[in-house]
This record gives C-alpha cells, sequence and structure tokens, in this order.
C-alpha cells in the first residue's frame, strides 16, 4: 500500500510471517483523519515476490523499510510502527536514519537497547517460552546461499490461541489463509553486533512502546521488561486487546497513534 494523503506519514511495519495486510483496519481509520500512512511488505511476506530462502540477511528482509525510510522528502519526518518482531526492523532503520523518524511505536514489540545487541529481546522471549508455546506451529530448515537457516510456520491452533484470541474469527480465518514462513535471523551477525545500536542514533529517536495487557502472546510481564531496558521510553497501553492489536481493537491503536503523533510528530 502507498502514502496518500496528507497531515503525518505513518510507516507501519509488520511482524512474524504477516504482512502489509494486518494493517487492513488500521489504514483508512489513519487517512480519515487526514493522515499520510505506508502499511509495508518486508521482503518474501505478504505480496512480496521473493522466498524466503532468497532473502539472505535481517538486513535484505528490511530492505522495503530501508528504501522507504531514505527515500522520504527532505524535511519530512516519519512515525514508524512495529509490530512485534517488526520492532527490530524499525530500530534498524532508526540507527542508520534517525533524522527521518520524528518518533518510533513499539507496538507490543520487540525493543532493543541501545548499546546492545539486536537480538536481544528475541533471545529473552525464546528464553523464556516453553516448546508447548508453538503448539501447532511448525520449524523448516531453509536451504539459502549462505548454508541452511532455520525458518518457521505458524499454525491455525497457534493463531486462535495466541494471536488473535480476542480477534474476530473473519481475521483469523484471513491470517490463516495468508500467513508465509518466516524468520527471526537469529544466527545473522547483525543480530549478535553490541556496536550497531548507537546512543547518537537509535538512542537520539523518541520511542513510545504501546503495552497490549491481554496479549497471550507476548505477555504484559515481558512487555514492561522491555520497557525497563530503555528509561526515557514513553508507555502507552491498550486493554483488551491480542496480539493483533490492529485486528481486535484498531480503534483503540489509532487514538493511541494519533496521540503519539500530535506529540512526536
Amino acid at each position: 500500500m502507498e502514502a496518500s494523503g496528507g497531515g503525518k506519514h505513518f510507516v507501519l511495519v509488520h511482524g512474524l510471517c504477516h504482512g502489509a495486510w494486518c494493517w487492513y483496519k488500521l489504514v483508512p481509520m489513519l487517512r480519515a483523519a487526514g493522515h499520510r500512512v505506508t502499511a509495508l511488505d518486508l521482503a518474501a511476506s505478504g505480496a512480496h515476490p521473493a522466498r524466503l530462502d532468497e532473502v539472505p540477511s535481517f538486513e535484505d528482509y528490511s530492505r522495503p523499510l530501508l528504501d522507504a525510510v531514505a527515500s522520504a522528502g527532505e524535511g519530512e519526518r516519519l512515525v514508524l510502527v512495529g509490530h512485534s518482531l517488526g520492532g527490530l526492523n524499525i530500530a534498524l532503520a532508526m540507527e542508520r536514519f534517525p533524522r527521518k523518524v520524528a518518533a518510533a511505536v513499539f507496538l507490543t514489540a520487540g525493543m532493543p537497547r541501545a548499546g546492545t545487541h539486536l537480538g536481544l529481546t528475541t533471545e529473552e522471549f525464546n528464553r523464556r517460552i516453553t516448546p508447548e508455546f508453538f503448539m501447532d506451529g511448525k520449524t523448516m530448515v531453509l536451504n539459502t546461499g549462505q548454508g541452511a537457516r532455520a525458518a518457521v510456520v505458524l499454525g491455525p491452533k497457534l493463531l486462535a490461541a495466541k494471536l488473535y484470541d480476542h480477534s474476530s474469527a473473519e481475521d483469523l480465518e484471513l491470517a490463516t489463509m495468508l500467513m508465509r514462513p518466516g524468520s527471526q535471523f537469529v544466527d545473522d551477525p547483525i543480530m549478535k553486533d553490541e556496536t550497531l545500536l548507537t546512543e547518537a542514533n537509535y538512542g537520539s529517536v523518541k520511542k513510545v512502546f504501546v503495552v497490549v495487557k491481554a496479549d497471550a502472546c507476548m505477555p504484559e510481564e515481558f512487555q514492561r521488561w522491555m520497557l525497563d531496558l530503555s528509561p526515557g521510553t514513553d508507555a502507552e497501553e491498550i486493554a483488551g486487546a491480542d496480539h493483533m492489536a490492529m485486528c481486535s481493537g484498531p480503534r483503540e491503536l489509532c487514538d493511541v497513534l494519533l496521540r503519539i503523533a500530535g506529540k512526536h510528530g
């Protein structure tokens, strides 16, 4: 989806195995409020033409976002919104283009601290969950030009129990139809580089974490652990929505984003 309209410019970044489609309720709400919106498909996600085994690195996976931020007009400052794993994509964009970002919104999303490695929050999340968490999710091995890499497919039972448990049956069905294999890129060297996220760049961008209190995938306790990692980060809360707050609580999320844009945009 391309940006249109006036006002602030929101760039929406989906999480693991998802695509731009998951923002379909939120995009028209933000546009109706007079803002520009770009909902992106990251590489090998949504309607993006690449296959996951053709995406060699997290940087390549993030390329659609990095290109979109790089091409923002002179003087245009974006509001980046990253959901779930998408928090790491916007963190990379903030480090590369801090002066193009007015504010970064982490919607129940991975939010690393400046001076730590990008994969920190993913490692902690994976440490906290049990094998039973993934239910009917499947792991697979991709043969890439860089060797074998693990990928996951989120199964319908997992989606229903952990991600879309407060969403409509229609949203769950849509997600089940549109899921694609995804990767956390845990073995990518960029995930382990403790010099990547600097105070001067990433740390200089205003961050807002949106706590989704009823999230069964990324519990509130874990969300607040990430908030505590980064003192000075603003916090907003959404009650009664699931991990996919853009589906189960789009009006509440829209109100939060409009408030953030009015304060920081």
